[in-house]
């Protein structure tokens, strides 16, 4: 299973009234970090074929961070694919290591040509699955 990280940096914009990162921040992150895994990994036929939008987000808080602190991403794809649809879970490690933040994500591919939800081909998965 190949997985993606990327880092973030809670910004004076992220934090809200309690003092920490705001859901909807988490709910970007997560976004991002799918988009940005697809565009690194992916195929270039399929990135220019099909297109990702989210069905389903199920997001456990356990934690949170701050302003200026960094948070690390983890990503990667879960099983193979349902129909037009793949799962994505993505984690968010703390400085200590600690997983404060983990989302299940349900995706449903898109053709770019008909904008219609097409099955997703174990071809369009297997770059993601290869060590």
């Amino acid at each position: 299973m190949k997985r993606f990280t990327r880092t973030f940096v809670a910004a004076p914009g992220h934090i809200d009234e309690l003092g920490h990162v705001n859901n909807t921040v988490w709910v970007r992150w997560i976004q991002d970090m799918a988009t940005a895994h697809w565009d690194a990994v992916a195929r270039p036929e399929d990135r220019e074929a099909f297109f990702w939008v989210v069905s389903r987000h199920e997001i456990d808080y356990r934690g949170n961070v701050d302003e200026g602190q960094t948070v690390t991403g983890e990503t990667w794809i879960e099983g193979p694919a349902r129909g037009a649809t793949s799962l994505r879970r993505v984690d968010f490690r703390n400085d200590a290591g600690k997983v404060i933040v983990s989302a299940a994500t349900t995706w449903a591919m898109l053709d770019r040509a008909s904008n219609r939800l097409v099955r997703v081909r174990p071809e369009v998965l297997a770059p993601f699955s290869e060590d």
